[in-house]
């Protein structure tokens, strides 16, 4: 077990509230009145979410996309973000591309708070959401006979990482400015029998989705999206690399998504993996932890 796995699993005896959802999922969903609030955290450190010397532009852009990526998993509107800021040298340049992210996806800033350090700087972003759809997607849904569907190609933020890293001439948009997948989240929603968004690889996300729904995902790898630009031997790092926020999402049989989307697998009775690519058990990491 991974250190963030313990600690999350020692967490769980505190987030006791129903909106907790017992930490077992990427939001909080919390019902007031007669609507329904979903929010969310995520934090990026400098040399681990972000190379040293990376334009702040495109980290501001990646920290907002994807804390937006995981309300597009509950099907939420966004309403607004709260950011944690460390202060650096670069400011101007992380506010342009602040502004760029919330004008391209209409939410507004609305506070937060700023810090001065030493060493690698931390930032942080609380989105907030209202649900669009009740019940609230989440990862514990699924039953043995649901489809498996992805939204799109894995792979893309591992080539677009290597070329930025390595100042190639080849595309990095896909891990620099990665697009949350907001209007295929709230079109899915109402059908979804459980969803979440892949940042850590497609098949840790879907061992954890598996897992908490009590069922294993017989995927087909044939059937699993790729950028045209993957070398077929890279397919199986492409589906541990993670950074792709797609969403990845359960149908009752015989249901057709709302959107387009390709079906990669089958949920089946829990076995002794959560998950089996091509009738075999993967071996090695399945994707990104925090050790």
């Amino acid at each position: 077990m991974s250190k963030e796995s313990a600690l999350i699993d020692a967490m769980r005896t505190l987030a006791t509230h129903p909106a907790a959802r017992g930490l077992a999922d990427d939001c909080a969903v919390l019902d007031f009145g007669g609507e329904t609030m979903i929010l969310t955290h995520d934090m990026m450190v400098e040399g681990v979410h972000w190379l040293a010397g990376q334009d702040m532009a495109d980290v501001a852009w990646k920290l907002v996309a994807t804390n937006l990526s995981d309300l597009a998993a509950k099907g939420a509107e966004p309403i607004g973000v709260l950011l944690g800021f460390t202060l650096g040298d670069d400011d101007t340049r992380f506010l342009a591309g602040l502004e760029q992210a919330l004008t391209a996806f209409n939410v507004p800033l609305l506070g937060g708070d700023t810090v001065s350090a030493n060493g690698p700087r931390t930032l942080g972003l609380t989105a907030l959401g209202r649900a669009t759809c009740r019940p609230v997607p989440d990862r514990r849904g699924a039953t043995a006979g649901d489809t498996l569907w992805l939204t799109g190609p894995v792979g893309a933020a591992m080539l677009g990482f290597e070329a930025l890293r390595d100042q190639t001439n080849a595309d990095s948009t896909a891990f620099r400015r990665p697009t949350p997948r907001l209007p295929e989240g709230r079109a899915l929603a109402p059908f979804a029998t459980a969803m979440m968004d892949v940042s850590d690889g497609l098949l840790i996300d879907a061992a954890r989705m598996a897992q908490a729904s009590n069922v294993t995902f017989a995927i087909d790898s044939a059937s699993v999206p790729f950028p045209a630009s993957l070398p077929p031997a890279r397919q199986d790092e492409a589906m541990r690399w993670g950074d792709d926020y797609e969403l990845l999402f359960t149908l009752p049989p015989g249901t057709n998504p709302p959107i387009s989307a390709h079906h990669i697998g089958t949920a089946l009775p829990p076995s002794g993996s959560p998950i089996t690519v091509d009738g075999a058990v993967p071996h090695g990491a399945l994707g990104y932890t925090h050790d």
